[in-house]
């Protein structure tokens, strides 16, 4: 019957039943949903759970269940799903900390001062401390007004995590959410997860707390990853509804702690790695960064990706945008080609600044000022101010909004046009817009240092002055190819996204990762003082391998040891590890 349930489907059941017992009994609990899971249908049935039983009671009460996301695209995405019932307040972590932050004004004037750079903002403004001003928080952009300080996204976890240690605070905020869900667990804040451990699931005390995620997904640096608490049940959701078994089956062998059960088991899907262990060229060394060691030329690399496409193509795969995403774990293939080579040697070795977006003028232009762009030029006018982190912006009189659209159509024209220091410039002269404080620092540190390099000039400095020389169309360019070939694009969610088939790339040329390594060290384990980068690599490439729907392959451009290929054989299958030729240009597959 076409009803009936399979035994994905009743995995799932036992996972949200187990959920709603967790509700029922006032029990704390961790979902672990991995990839394909279906965690955000987990996490709406159980909102959904809440407001028919107690959402009525919760209105009256003037109490909330607070659901915290990663995001303000899954924020938005959460309340359309609970259709706004005024019993849900889906926030941000800094949104929700402020709900309740906001009401303790004396306690924050009194530890701001004692914030990191809060003293000489305040001497700079020629203030001693914050009198009776009101604390605010708004857009994100420290300042000091007559009548308030508003503070920096920072500062709010500082104080959430301070105030958290008081007990008046903890009633004030159990009594108002006496329900917290946690979406995206395991990219939460670790000092406000470790705060909640200490105080509300250490002492029995508190909301029931709720974490729905997966910790082999954390590929941001900043989050907390794993949380492990006697107080918490821990609930594993063995479901997969994403991809074909051939797909879950490398998963599971990967990650045999947590099982998967495919959605429909007889559904075609393949599962490949070819490798270019052939290759009788030079491989690269130690010599100018040792995190190229063991890779192909970049020749190479490009002719193996151009040959597996082809043949690819040949089976039946279809490279349309719409249908297959092509993953970089490795970037020496596109970027002369992706239309980006100044930026890509300005930062040499140090590629994950600009990937991961860790460097501040390309984490602001890339995840902020590009999509507020794109929103202005769609005339989606809130969704742009959102994206520049203006929030509600004060627009009073039609001199504003003339003031607004003149900004963005030069700036739509300078990006087309100009290098990026003339963006940075020209969004430094306007007194609507504002520049993220680690942006507005970097430039003030350049300003210092003088216009000509000099020399003994720190890294940053020296990469800075020759970033703003570039074009902004480089910049557009990387945004690009972070956005649609890293799993670390944020705007666009591919983290969480699908695709009918993935073609990951894998090779060397970030410091952080060496993927090869991690699959040597995935069943004995990484030495101890290894045990994070190790999750660092092992967790990206997990989140790789679990994007596609029905294929799956993966190019590896480093060399893969006798170890390291006795793992991929056990996790692909030995039919599944397939070499390439010696020579991609012209030699015909085996």
């Amino acid at each position: 019957m076409a009803d009936e349930e399979t035994a994905a489907d009743a995995a799932g059941r036992l996972a949200l039943e187990r959920v709603y017992a967790c509700f029922d009994a006032g029990q704390s609990f961790r979902l672990e949903a991995g990839a394909g899971a279906g965690k955000t249908y987990s996490l709406e049935k159980a909102l959904r759970r809440l407001i028919e039983l107690r959402g009525t009671e919760l209105v009256r009460k003037r109490q909330q269940i607070g659901c915290i996301t990663f995001t303000n695209v899954a924020k938005d995405e959460i309340i359309a799903r609970v259709q706004a019932h005024p019993a849900v307040r889906p926030e941000t972590i800094h949104g929700f900390c402020w709900s309740v932050l906001q009401d303790f004004q004396p306690q924050l004037r009194a530890i701001v001062p004692d914030l990191p750079g809060w003293g000489e903002r305040l001497a700079d403004a020629g203030v001693g401390g914050l009198g009776a001003r009101k604390v605010n928080y708004d857009l994100g952009y420290p300042r000091v007004t007559p009548d308030e300080v508003s503070l920096k996204h920072e500062d709010v976890l500082t104080l959430m995590t301070e105030l958290l240690a008081r007990p008046k605070f903890r009633l004030v905020l159990a009594k108002r959410y006496p329900v917290l869900l946690i979406d995206e667990y395991q990219d939460t804040d670790a000092g406000f997860v470790e705060a909640l451990k200490q105080h509300f699931l250490g002492t029995g005390t508190g909301p029931i707390i709720g974490l729905f995620g997966d910790h082999w997904q954390k590929i941001y640096g900043e989050g907390c990853g794993a949380v492990e608490h006697a107080a918490l049940e821990v609930i594993d959701k063995n479901a997969n509804f994403r991809s074909a078994e051939p797909i879950v089956a490398v998963l599971n062998r990967m990650r045999p702690d947590l099982e998967q059960i495919p959605s429909d088991p007889d559904a075609p899907g393949e599962a490949r790695i070819f490798h270019t262990n052939a290759w009788p060229g030079q491989r690269r060394t130690g010599q100018g960064g040792g995190h190229w060691t063991g890779d192909t030329s970049p020749e190479a690399a490009r002719a193996y990706l151009d040959h597996l496409k082809q043949r690819l193509s040949d089976e039946g795969w279809d490279f349309a945008v719409e249908r297959t995403k092509i993953l970089m774990l490795s970037h020496s293939v596109l970027a002369k080609e992706q239309g980006y080579p100044t930026i890509q040697s300005i930062y040499g070795q140090f590629n994950d600044a600009w990937l991961k977006k860790e460097d501040p003028h390309i984490k602001f232009l890339a995840d902020q000022l590009e999509p507020a762009c794109a929103a202005f030029q769609a005339k989606r006018y809130g969704e742009m101010f959102e994206s520049l982190g203006a929030g509600r912006p004060c627009i009073r009189r039609h001199h504003d909004k003339v003031a607004w659209t003149q900004s963005l159509e030069q700036l739509i024209q300078l990006r087309a046009t100009g290098t990026i220091g003339a963006v940075i410039d020209l969004i430094k002269g306007q007194a609507h817009m504002h520049l993220p404080e680690a942006v507005l620092d970097r430039e003030q540190r350049l300003a210092d240092a003088g216009p000509e390099p000099v020399e003994g000039e720190s890294r940053r400095i020296a990469q800075l002055r020759r970033l703003r020389d570039v074009a902004y169309t480089e910049l557009m360019a990387v945004d690009a190819f972070i956005d649609g070939h890293t799993p670390f694009a944020t705007k666009h969610g591919v983290k969480g996204a699908e695709f009918e088939n993935v073609l990951v790339i894998v090779g060397r040329g970030w410091n952080k990762y060496n993927f090869a390594q991690m699959l040597e060290r995935l069943d004995p384990g990484p030495p101890a003082d290894k045990v994070e980068s190790f999750e660092s690599n092992r967790n990206l490439f997990y989140v790789a391998c679990s994007r596609p729907k029905r294929r799956l392959a993966l190019l590896f451009t480093q060399i893969l040891s006798e170890l390291a290929m006795a793992k991929v054989t056990a996790l692909f299958g030995e039919a599944n590890v397939i070499p390439l030729p010696a020579d991609p240009a012209g030699g015909a597959a085996p």
